[in-house]
């Protein structure tokens, strides 16, 4: 099953990005740019693991909104261009999961975003592209039901770009993900475990090199 994401942001440009990156990441998306409308909303529908609010919101404010995120359990992570440290502080110590300031890496919003699923028990750890399934949680794989053996760093290299799915991936970034800051090797390591999983997955027209950036695995 998938997690439910609700968006209440008014800046459209924002919005529709953050829904982009959230639905190519296997994320379900409900959106609203008007607090007061995703508060009658939530009425009669609130299943969501976790809500992304803007505090600067037409209707009803961030801040206002999020007691009725409250009321229906629902996690909050604000997204905001307020950079002062009392609105953060009043955010977290409302009890909001985390706080991150406009404008910021789409990337890193999902990292943020999955930590606060796994920190609040409601991540799904089960990704899929084609016939692959790969658990996170048991460290499996399998295509079209069988078993495949991959080596620790090729997986680690395949859920990297499964979160990410549909987004460009650098070499330095999975370098730094998978082997850490402390790796000094080349980033032709990178392109040895592509290969391989391109060869043992049958993935080979789904991971795409894309030039001078990184990898991209494709899901559409």
């Amino acid at each position: 099953m998938k997690n439910r994401i609700l968006v209440v942001e008014d800046d459209a440009a924002i919005r529709d990005a953050v829904l982009l990156n959230l639905q190519f990441a296997g994320y379900e998306t409900r959106a609203f740019e008007d607090g007061a409308d995703a508060a009658n909303a939530l009425e009669d529908d609130h299943a969501f693991d976790l809500a992304l609010l803007d505090i600067m919101l037409p209707g009803m404010d961030g801040f206002e909104l999020f007691s009725v995120m409250e009321h229906y359990g629902i996690p909050v992570i604000y997204m905001t261009a307020k950079t002062d440290s009392a609105s953060e502080i009043k955010g977290l110590r409302d009890g909001a999961e985390d706080y991150i300031v406009k404008p910021f890496d789409p990337l890193t919003l999902m990292v943020r975003i999955e930590k606060v699923l796994k920190r609040i028990g409601k991540w799904n750890a089960v990704f899929r592209v084609r016939d692959v399934v790969v658990n996170i949680e048991t460290h499996t794989v399998t295509k079209g039901g069988e078993p495949v053996v991959l080596q620790p760093l090729e997986f680690d290299v395949l859920v990297m770009l499964l979160r990410h799915k549909n987004m460009t991936v650098s070499r330095e970034r999975l370098l730094n993900e998978v082997w850490g800051f402390d790796y000094l090797g080349e980033t032709r390591m990178v392109d040895v475990k592509i290969s391989a999983l391109r060869k043992k997955l049958d993935l080979e027209d789904a991971i795409r090199a894309i030039p001078k950036l990184g990898y991209r695995l494709e899901d559409r």
